[in-house]
């Protein structure tokens, strides 16, 4: 008979450990309960170490002797694919399939090569002996932790197809968001680009065409302090973003400041490798003006449904909080979750923490204090998550609103000051011809 390893909570939130000699974990985790204890990891031991060389084996004989030669840059498998493949799963698996032929279907016609390739891989592994989630965790790359344990709790609750189903919606919603997110800021990214690079060719091609026609014009009379102001500006960016060298005139170069612009990047990207860096970046978008109230909210809507989806499939709370931790996208929030399972771990509320990192607004903390004393705390997650998601699309479409009106001012002030440098020592140059006339007769 099988030996399990667990790690459990007992009724005063202190922390047990100890082995279990029963048929299955979904066994291990009923005499747990039965005992007293809340289960939070159940493992099997004394696995046999060559289980996997043995999986990848099949009947013919066919993997002896092979070498793995699929090298893998990152997942190549976007999320919006992912959720597809869930969503198709899930159907199968609810429409009574077995889960092997249902992976084998999915197989054959997915275009997706590495999805492909680990769909494959997932099947062999099923057909080792291994449970669906065991095989998923062999490619974390492409199927997180929040996937795996929520298929695990699934696994032992016996309603995979249910948790499928969720976990689909969760990626549906999650990716919904995003798009809107994204959608929303694609046009004030394109029309400032387009104007930023309009008004660059403007300063460093065609005003610095203007200076020595002026000059030549206007003689001693000197031009206007509001014009000398522009050229000051335009050579600056001439001289110092693009430079044009005599040995080759017509190449231009990086300047300092395109030198000092990428020096920034680059320490920057070295300094949110660092955990306090990132900390600090994570805390400043959360402030940042309008767009630091999306990020907050997207935060706060991604929180509530993983932590919400997760305890309503079944898996263990305190397992639950490192998941959403990891799976945070903000340190800042993931602190948050990190002070909250110090709290349940000693027995305690998730409100109080929850106000104590001020990240989170009274409403969502009435809420889940609301929840947690009702036992309806995964219902009460879900409905903040909603709320806050309707929320972030409105959020989103003010946000655009304003932008418009906004890049429209500055670009009109930007053009108009510079048709205005370069009329003025025109309005100049007639005054002068004027005078000049005046005198004449």
């Amino acid at each position: 008979m099988p030996k399990f390893k667990y790690e459990a909570m007992d009724t005063r939130g202190k922390e047990t450990k100890g082995v279990l000699e029963v048929g299955s974990q979904a066994e291990a985790i009923t005499r747990l309960k039965e005992m007293g204890f809340l289960p939070t990891k159940v493992v099997e031991a004394d696995k046999p170490k060559d289980a996997k060389a043995v999986k990848k084996t099949d009947a013919k004989g066919k993997g002896k002797g092979k070498v793995n030669l699929n090298f893998s840059f990152g997942s190549s498998v976007k999320p919006k694919v992912l959720t597809t493949f869930t969503r198709q799963l899930a159907t199968l698996v609810e429409a009574g399939l077995p889960l092997l032929r249902g992976l084998r279907v999915l197989s054959k016609q997915e275009r997706n090569p590495t999805l492909k390739r680990i769909l494959g891989e997932l099947a062999l592994s099923i057909e080792g002996g291994s449970t669906f989630s065991e095989g998923l965790a062999q490619h974390p790359k492409v199927f997180n932790r929040l996937f795996v344990n929520m298929v695990k709790a699934g696994e032992i609750g016996g309603v995979l197809e249910v948790v499928l189903k969720r976990l689909a919606e969760f990626m549906e919603k999650a990716e919904k968001i995003k798009g809107k997110v994204i959608a929303a800021m694609f046009y004030p990214s394109a029309v400032m680009t387009v104007a930023v690079g309009i008004l660059a060719l403007l300063m460093i091609v065609v005003v610095p065409k203007f200076k020595q026609i002026f000059a030549d014009l206007l003689g001693d009379t000197g031009m206007p302090g509001f014009t000398e102001f522009v050229l000051k500006i335009s050579d600056t960016l001439k001289d110092y973003t693009i430079v044009f060298p005599e040995w080759a005139a017509p190449i231009p170069v990086p300047g300092p400041v395109i030198w000092t612009t990428i020096a920034i990047i680059v320490v920057f990207k070295i300094l949110m490798r660092t955990k306090r860096g990132q900390f600090v970046w994570d805390k400043l978008k959360l402030k940042f003006p309008v767009i630091g109230s999306v990020i907050s909210k997207v935060a706060i809507a991604r929180f509530t449904r993983t932590l919400g989806t997760l305890v309503q499939s079944g898996v263990p709370i305190l397992q639950a909080l490192t998941i959403v931790k990891e799976t945070a996208g903000n340190l800042v929030v993931a602190n948050a979750v990190a002070a909250v399972y110090e709290s349940v771990k000693e027995g305690e509320t998730i409100t109080a923490p929850l106000e104590k990192s001020a990240v989170f607004p009274p409403m969502v903390i009435s809420m889940v204090d609301v929840g947690e004393q009702t036992g309806a705390l995964p219902e009460m997650l879900l409905k903040i998550a909603d709320n806050y998601d309707e929320e972030v699309d409105n959020a989103v479409t003010a946000m655009t609103s304003l932008l418009e009106p906004i890049m429209i001012v500055f670009l009109a002030v930007i053009v108009g000051s510079i048709v205005i440098a370069l009329f003025l020592p025109l309005i100049t140059l007639i005054d002068k011809l004027g005078s000049d006339g005046g005198t004449g007769d």
